[in-house]
């Protein structure tokens, strides 16, 4: 009887999982392969090859909060984001601010672990794994104002240019404090947000949020190059983490000294919220969008000739004399040979807020550029498509944002120690 008693406690224990219990019954092998996966990088072959696809197996995929670098930057965009700047609250200053740093990296980091972070009875995400998430933080230009911290700003964080193609709302711009939450399940997506938004107390203040999503993983035959809502592959020429310049491409370098030697191992990030002017875009011909392009639909093959992977031959032309990829093409105008070698790593997410009044859809894309330095990055890359790229007739740009986002934190630490107590 003792033993059936038991067997039957035990029973009705096992609803009763939390996440880190989650976490640690998935089997070795499979979390240690989507381990790999997820560290891989992003966009590249390899990392494609490696990321998990069975549905199966995406809530046991972890990735490390702790690190030289931050999560959620040359990792693979996940399935779901929320992206939000706050506005520090009036009186709320520089010890505040780490304050507010520390409890957030802390709930972060138990997160992303598959734990439940301290004092949190929500109950949101207790039967998920951590299923990618990543939670990254970075610093707006206002943010040093507001903290006495002005000569320790870093001179890449100077304030983007104008664009003609702008039509920036300002309340959806710029903040002192920005945050990025991805994750490949949508409640453990919305679990970090609610919680760091409640951590957030007298604080900070919400500026803005923005919410988007991706393809989940194991939708498709096999893993393949996102697509946005334009029905385009969208990423191929990424900057690879194989690539030998990559890191010098994408992070500020690890020995980088002067006032602003705090940002060591960070990146900065350039946000924009993209309005897709879908219902002009879908009365093209198809023949008609790939010449915009420069890429056929169904593959992503360059129209100069191969697969998707293949190189652009930017002076390749037809049997009658015209050039393979328009002059005004967008992968012509934006390739790194046409700006003098600028370039970034590109991660976004796609997005659909309903519908205007006139009944075009409010969708597009939550375009989040990394680069060691973003005037030697998207500035330059950004003029040309300005001026010369004929995507930019089917695009708004409706809201933008820079922010400096700090090298990761050791155990113990939380992001933008260096900074705060430096």
């Amino acid at each position: 009887m003792a033993e059936k008693a038991d067997k039957t406690e035990q029973a009705a224990d096992r609803p009763l999982l939390t996440r880190r219990r989650l976490l640690g019954t998935a089997s070795a092998a499979g979390a240690a392969g989507l381990v790999a996966g997820g560290a891989a990088g992003a966009f590249g072959d390899r990392a494609l090859r490696e990321r998990p696809t069975a549905l199966t197996t995406v809530g046991s995929a972890a990735l490390p909060f702790h690190g030289s670098h931050q999560a959620g930057i040359a990792d693979p965009a996940q399935a779901h984001g929320h992206l939000l700047a706050f506005d520090l609250a009036p009186g709320a200053g520089r010890k505040a601010a780490a304050a507010l740093l520390r409890r957030w990296s802390a709930t972060a980091a138990a997160l992303t672990a598959g734990q439940v972070p301290d004092g949190d009875s929500t109950g949101i995400a207790l039967d998920a794994g951590p299923s990618s998430l990543t939670v990254t933080f970075g610093f707006g230009r206002s943010f040093f104002d507001r903290t006495g911290l002005t000569a320790r700003r870093p001179a890449a964080l100077e304030p983007l240019p104008a664009f003609t193609q702008d039509a920036l709302d300002p309340k959806r711009s710029d903040g002192d404090l920005w945050v990025q939450i991805g994750a490949d399940d949508a409640l453990v997506a919305f679990h970090a947000l609610r919680l760091l938004q409640r951590q957030a107390q007298d604080t900070a203040r919400l500026r803005w949020q923005m919410n988007g999503f991706n393809r989940t993983p194991g939708a498709t035959d096999r893993p393949r190059t996102a697509r946005n809502l334009m029905g385009q592959v969208d990423g191929t020429n990424n900057p690879k983490p194989t690539d030998s310049d990559f890191a010098a491409k994408v992070f500020v370098p690890g020995d980088h000294g002067g006032a602003d030697g705090w940002m060591a191992g960070g990146s900065y990030a350039v946000v924009r919220r993209i309005r897709m002017l879908l219902d002009s875009w879908e009365q093209l011909s198809l023949a008609r969008q790939e010449r915009v392009i420069g890429r056929r639909k169904s593959d992503g093959a360059p129209l100069s000739g191969g697969t998707e992977t293949t190189p652009v031959d930017l002076a390749k032309t037809l049997p009658d004399g015209s050039l393979a990829i328009a002059g005004d093409a967008h992968i012509r105008v934006a390739a790194p040979a046409s700006n003098q070698g600028a370039a970034m790593l590109r991660r976004a997410f796609s997005y659909h807020d309903g519908f205007l009044d006139d009944g075009a859809p409010d969708a597009g894309l939550l375009f989040i550029a990394w680069q060691a330095d973003p005037m030697k990055g998207f500035v330059p890359v950004q003029r040309k498509l300005d001026r010369g790229d004929g995507l930019s007739r089917f695009l708004r740009h409706e809201a933008s944002g820079l922010f400096a986002v700090p090298g990761g934190c050791a155990e113990g630490e939380y992001v933008g120690q260096r900074l705060l107590e430096g």
